[in-house]
């Protein structure tokens, strides 16, 4: 088309494509952003077009290049937009394969939001090198913690003996492995304990309901008011040292530490047994137990599994407190509790007495601790501590 001929379209309005030349309602004022040109191109003047010339585009930009034919930047802008078509059409097909892989498992989505935690790193790093040095510290320890070097009695910190010695000439390091061990024992066999039990009875309470429900809160309520301190300290300074009171101690300290978790445990069943697939296997006369084990209790495991983390710290606590007053585990057998009330009254004198077995619970308590809250925020799905699944 010639620019003498386009005039002439300018002039007749009445021409069928003069209506529809973006340059015409461009001159005329009209508004031409309610359907843009389809192959993207940029408005050129008249002289540009009659010389089959057009305007350059930006980068990125599709349009006519100067010098170039009409026809050819047409073609140009068709092979772009099937271009971009595929690529959107790529990016679709990925995203909705990707949409559409195997769903990951709860226990997956769990591990990933606690491990997205850097205190449950640390505690998890933490903890795993305290069962380490509980494990393989008797290997590596050139003392036996019940052996006594006569001559050195309140030695420092030496290449034979790695934390010094006590006033007994014991090895410091040897027992500090041996409390250790022993406070691990106690700590993980009451936190055990003590929450399969209130997982039981406090599930039980629930479930069975009425003259069930109202003993189990009696005995509960009962056992809340018992001074255990008391009675624990009683009971295992009677029966001394040795295995039998390192067991006693266990049950002694789950007996009584259970109770506050189970009527946490029958609050949570209460909404449980309402679900409809407990109340469909209930009236096909499943029994009790399969019920209670296979449909109520994995329902409440995740509290029950963060009150068995927090469980091993007060476990370790209270017989340390205990074997600090000299209620727990009694000499010639030790314990944190032990090594710690035995150097709490040199502890300015001769401080390594005190700093090893103190440093050991320390890191011990702040390791569970970082891995019981970094848990209990995995697994609580409102909570965004752990980030998003």
């Amino acid at each position: 088309m010639s620019l003498k001929d386009h005039e002439n379209d300018n002039e007749n309005p009445e021409r069928s494509f003069a209506g529809k030349d973006p340059i015409y309602l461009e001159e005329e004022g009209a508004d031409d952003t309610a359907s843009p040109d389809p192959a993207g191109f940029l408005p050129a003047s008249p002289d540009l077009l009659a010389s089959g010339s057009g305007v350059k585009t930006g980068p990125g930009e599709v349009g006519v290049s100067e010098g170039e034919p009409l026809s050819v930047a047409v073609e140009h802008a068709d092979e772009a937009l099937a271009d971009r078509q595929s690529l959107e059409a790529k990016t679709t097909a990925d995203g909705k394969s990707k949409r559409e892989g195997k769903p990951l498992t709860r226990g997956q989505l769990v591990a990933r939001r606690f491990f997205r935690s850097k205190t449950a790193v640390i505690g998890l790093v933490g903890f795993t090198l305290i069962v380490l040095f509980a494990l393989l510290g008797p290997l590596v320890s050139p003392w036996d913690y019940r052996q006594v070097d006569s001559g050195a009695f309140l030695q420092g910190p030496s290449a034979k003996h790695w934390f010094g010695t006590g006033q007994t000439g014991r090895d410091l390091f040897a027992m500090t492995v041996q409390g250790l061990r022993k406070s691990l024992i106690i700590g993980l066999s009451v936190a055990a304990i003590q929450t399969f039990v209130a997982a039981i009875i406090g599930a039980s309470a629930a479930y069975f309901g009425k003259t069930v429900d109202k003993v189990l809160l009696w005995f509960i309520d009962l056992l809340l008011v018992i001074p255990s301190f008391l009675l624990i300290a009683i009971i295992t300074q009677k029966l001394g040292s040795g295995s039998a009171s390192t067991g006693m101690l266990i049950v002694l300290l789950a007996g009584f530490g259970w109770m506050l978790t189970s009527r946490v445990v029958r609050s949570m069943t209460l909404s449980v047994i309402n679900l409809d697939y407990v109340r469909a296997a209930r009236y096909m006369s499943v029994p009790s137990r399969s019920i209670i084990g296979k449909h109520i209790i994995p329902n409440v495991s995740s509290y029950l599994i963060i009150d068995f983390t927090l469980g091993v710290v007060s476990a370790v606590m209270a017989e340390t407190v205990l074997s600090y007053f000299g209620f727990g585990v009694q000499p010639p057998d030790t314990s944190l509790g032990v090594l710690l009330s035995e150097g709490q009254r040199m502890a300015t004198s001769f401080p390594w007495t005190f700093l090893a077995p103190a440093s050991v619970l320390v890191i011990m308590l702040i390791s569970v601790n970082f891995m019981g809250d970094a848990l209990r925020d995995a697994i609580d799905p409102s909570s965004k501590a752990g980030g998003q699944l």
